[in-house]
C-alpha cells in the first residue's frame, strides 16, 4: 500500500490552509462541507468537524483546505492537523463514500490558442493532475496512460499536463483546423470515463513531489533562491496561462548565467522561446540588481 505524505501549504487567505497530499484524495470530484451535517459521506470531514476551531472543509483532487474560526492561528495548530490527516489516511480509512463518488459531474474541454502554433492547450473545467509532468515520446509516457493513448495520435508530438489542463505539441504533418473537434474529444471522453490519467507512483517516480522540491530549494545559495522565487511568482503563472512551465535548472555565480528549462506551448517555438528568454533576463537584471546576469532558455 502506497504511503500518503501531506504537506502545508498556505493560501492567500490567512485562515485558510491547504494540506496536500502527494497523490489523488478523489477521482477528480471536488465537495465542500459546512458542517458536519453536510459531510456525511465525509468521515474525514466529520472527523475534522471534531475540531472546535474548524469552519469549513473543502476536498479536491490531492488536497484538502481547512478554513478556521478565529479562536486560533494556524501557526499552533497546522503541524498537529497534518498528521491527523497524514494518519487518518494512512490507516486506509476512505476520504469520501463510494455513494458521494458515484456522483459524476459533466467533463467540458474547451480548446485554447498559445503563443505557439505547434501548441493548443486544452482546458477541464476540473483538477486534472496534481503536479505538471511533460512527456516527448511514448516510452517517456508508461506512467500516463492517457498520454501513451494520445502519442497513438499520429500528430502528436509531446504532451504537458499541468492542473486543469493537457497542452498537445504536434507535427506540421496536420491543421489544428481539421484536428481540434476529434482531439477535444478524445481527451473529455478519456476524463469522463474515470480511467487514471497519472499512474499513483508517477509523482515519486518522476522525482515531481513538492517535498522534493522543497528539499532541493533548500540546499540553493541564496541568489538561486531568489531567482526561483521570481519565478515562481512572475514569470510562471503567465506562461501557464499560455499553456506551458518553465523550471529553474541552475545559476552559475562565476558566469552568472541562469539556465531555465522551458515546458508545453513555451518549448520548440524559436520566436516564443527569443522573447520569453529576453523577458525573463531583464526581469531578473532589474529585480536583482546585476547587469551581467544573462538567461540561457533549454527546451524541455
Amino acid at each position: 500500500m502506497q504511503t500518503t505524505t501531506i504537506s502545508i501549504q498556505k493560501t492567500n487567505n490567512p485562515t485558510i490552509l491547504k494540506f496536500e497530499a502527494d497523490r489523488f484524495l478523489t477521482n477528480h470530484e471536488s465537495f465542500e462541507f459546512s458542517n458536519i451535517d453536510e459531510a456525511k459521506n465525509s468521515p474525514l470531514a466529520q472527523q475534522l468537524f471534531y475540531l472546535p476551531f474548524i469552519k469549513k472543509v473543502y476536498i479536491s483532487g490531492n488536497f484538502i483546505a481547512l478554513e478556521r474560526y478565529d479562536i486560533v492561528e494556524w501557526e499552533d495548530v497546522q503541524n498537529e492537523v497534518a498528521q491527523q490527516i497524514e494518519q487518518y489516511i494512512n490507516d486506509g480509512n476512505p476520504v469520501v463514500t463510494e455513494e458521494t463518488m458515484e456522483k459524476k459531474k459533466p467533463v467540458s474541454i474547451y480548446a485554447e490558442s498559445t503563443p505557439n502554433p505547434a501548441v493548443l492547450k486544452f482546458v477541464a473545467n476540473r483538477q486534472l493532475v496534481a503536479t505538471s509532468y511533460e512527456f516527448v515520446s511514448i516510452e517517456d509516457a508508461k506512467y500516463s496512460p492517457l498520454a501513451t493513448e494520445l502519442f497513438h495520435l499520429p500528430f502528436v508530438k509531446s504532451v504537458y499536463f499541468d492542473e486543469n489542463f493537457i497542452s498537445v505539441t504536434k507535427y506540421e504533418v496536420a491543421d489544428w483546423s481539421e484536428i481540434t473537434t476529434d482531439l477535444r474529444e478524445f481527451i473529455r471522453n478519456y476524463i469522463e470515463s474515470g480511467k487514471d490519467i497519472i499512474l499513483a507512483d508517477a509523482p515519486k517516480a518522476l522525482n515531481k513531489t513538492g517535498s522534493q522540491v522543497e528539499a532541493n530549494f533548500a540546499d540553493y545559495d541564496d541568489i538561486s533562491k531568489e531567482i526561483i522565487t521570481i519565478l515562481d511568482e512572475y514569470v510562471r503563472p503567465a506562461v501557464a496561462s499560455d499553456g506551458g512551465n518553465i523550471e529553474f535548472q541552475s545559476y552559475d555565480p562565476a558566469t552568472k548565467r541562469v539556465s531555465v528549462i522551458l515546458q508545453g506551448a513555451c518549448s520548440g517555438c524559436p520566436s516564443s522561446t527569443y522573447t520569453l528568454k529576453n523577458g525573463i533576463e531583464n526581469m531578473l537584471k532589474q529585480m536583482l540588481k546585476d547587469k551581467d546576469l544573462t538567461v540561457e532558455a533549454l527546451n524541455g
